[in-house]
């Protein structure tokens, strides 16, 4: 057994990139692990990509049923905890389902977490009012968290390192075309049938994943351990109060209450509070949830911090434009989403090619070029003309894409092969919660930055969202008036387009003093697959 940066034996041994790296299965005491042929990972792989569909789906899906939602079951004024009550429930279980799974295996988990989101949309199907859809949303998250994660890292485990960037770009593809046409599926749903069947669709979908995961996907044979092992549920209980507390106080603040009011002081101190008491609960356990390690081994650590930085940034072209397509440039609905699809099509085709650059020169290097290029083309934003043309910003977000597809991939897959099997859950579960926490983050920043462009440029309190409401009704609006206010919706997105760019700046800085020249390589040996070497230049 050998070790790397202090991970006692994550394999045969252990390498930089440009070592060999045969297959990316068994970790700590992992013997042969199984499918090994392209023909039996197939099923599995099927599964992955629906599990990934469906997670992505219900991130979005519901967003042009909330009229109908609340004409029929009333709550308008807590309505957005349909979106934030997912995402949270998203955010705070993913740390545990990485542990759990390192510990009883990705079946159990996987299977449990489709399971809690199927039940999750029953219930949400069955909802009677606000308060219930609300809380059956939280059900539907906990199994998203357990999805997510899980799926990740289920990849890593059946593909080796040469070949992971292909089910990455198909899992990469899925998740785009599902986080854009889940508005679209909505719509039609709640059009044609009722706003309940955006729910009932998950369950023969979600049944067909099921039977995938229980009759093809077979775990690696592992040694037991010597002990029973430990749940750590003081440190769940923990993560789980310290990230509820401090995601709340992330997307509501400035819209549920102002952001130094007496809730959001509260919330952000009372999560201070728990981060720090988890922070003593971890150190003392004996398998903690969220391990110190994943902070101080320099790859994992850069990667959480570059990926944190992403999920900051991809607020502004995920949440901003399509308000600015609409708003500035004058696009329906339909037409503002093609803007931001573009984006989608760039992405997993730049990230299925990336292995052929991060095979020459590195993960680390592949990372730096993609998030260089991102943020020149964030700042070149502010430049486009007004009110411009619609095919300038698409053509923005098609290298945007382009650029973010050799950034995000090659550090996922860098930061994974670093782990053995017994580690891999929780690693990936750590940057995907880092994501998460920055897209929070990054919502209620630069959804305060616009306001307060908006308030400078029109000379009082400014809404983005009572403004682009104002310009949907230009009937009403005289065409001095609603030029000044795209006007000032222009700007305002600029300067979060800056701030994205930032954002970018800050990635960069991540990978340039954080992240290690090479990213250690475990060494498996897992038989039936072939050895793969990724050198590295850099």
């Amino acid at each position: 057994m050998g070790t790397t940066e202090g991970i006692p034996g994550a394999g045969t041994g252990a390498g930089t990139e440009t070592g060999a790296v045969a297959g990316a299965g068994a970790g700590t005491g992992a013997g042969a692990r199984a499918p090994a042929t392209a023909r039996e990972r197939r099923p599995v792989a099927a599964a992955l990509m629906v599990c990934m569909a469906l997670a992505a789906l219900d991130g979005t899906i519901i967003a042009t049923a909330v009229p109908q939602i609340v004409g029929d079951l009333g709550g308008f004024s807590v309505f957005s905890w349909l979106f934030s009550g997912y995402l949270l429930a998203v955010t705070v279980s993913l740390p545990v389902y990485g542990k759990l799974s390192d510990t009883f295996g990705r079946k159990p988990v996987l299977i449990t977490g489709i399971i809690l989101f199927l039940l999750g949309s029953l219930l949400c199907a069955g909802a009677w009012n606000m308060a219930a859809l609300i809380a059956f949303r939280v059900v539907q998250g906990l199994g998203g968290g357990a999805l997510q994660g899980t799926v990740q890292t289920i990849a890593a485990d059946l593909y080796p390192l040469k070949e992971r960037p292909k089910i990455q770009a198909r899992l990469s593809t899925v998740w785009a075309v599902s986080a854009v046409a889940g508005p679209v599926v909505g719509g039609l749903l709640t059009t044609y049938a009722n706003w309940r069947w955006i729910f009932l669709i998950n369950l023969p979908v979600g049944a067909f994943a099921l039977w995938l995961v229980v009759r093809h996907l077979r775990e690696p044979s592992r040694m037991k351990p010597a002990a029973r092992p430990r749940i750590d549920w003081p440190g769940a209980l923990a993560v789980f109060a310290a990230g509820t507390l401090l995601v709340t106080a992330l997307v509501q603040g400035g819209i549920a209450w102002p952001w130094f009011s007496a809730p959001s002081l509260a919330l952000f101190g009372g999560s201070t509070v728990l981060v720090a008491l988890t922070v003593v609960i971890e150190r003392r356990a004996a398998e903690p949830i969220i391990p110190g390690w994943v902070w101080r081994r320099r790859p994992i650590a850069a990667v959480n911090l570059a990926l944190g930085a992403l999920g900051l940034l991809m607020v502004a072209p995920i949440v901003f434009l399509p308000t600015y397509a609409q708003s500035v440039l004058g696009l329906g609905p339909i037409a503002a989403g093609f803007v931001l699809s573009v984006m989608t099509l760039s992405w997993p085709i730049s990230a299925a090619l990336s292995n052929h650059l991060y095979t020459r020169i590195g993960f680390r290097q592949t990372s730096i070029i993609g998030i260089s290029l991102a943020a020149v083309i964030l700042m070149a934003f502010p430049l486009l003309p007004y009110p411009g043309e619609p095919w300038q910003p698409a053509l923005l977000m098609l290298l945007l894409g382009a650029a973010l597809g050799l950034f995000q991939l090659p550090l996922i897959i860098g930061v994974q092969s670093t782990v053995g099997w017994s580690e891999r859950g929780t690693t990936t579960a750590s940057v995907l919660f880092c994501r998460l926490v920055g897209q929070s983050l990054g919502a209620a920043l630069f959804g305060a930055v616009a306001n307060g462009v908006l308030a400078a440029r029109l000379g009082g309190a400014g809404d983005l969202d009572a403004v682009s409401r104002a310009l949907a009704d230009p009937a009403s609006l005289t065409a001095q008036a609603a030029d000044q206010l795209r006007r000032a919706v222009d700007a305002a997105v600029d300067y979060v387009y800056l701030g994205a760019a930032c954002a970018a700046g800050l990635a960069l800085l991540a990978l340039i003093f954080v992240a290690p020249r090479r990213f250690p390589v475990i060494v498996e040996d897992v038989p039936g697959t072939p050895d793969e070497g990724v050198p590295d230049k850099s």
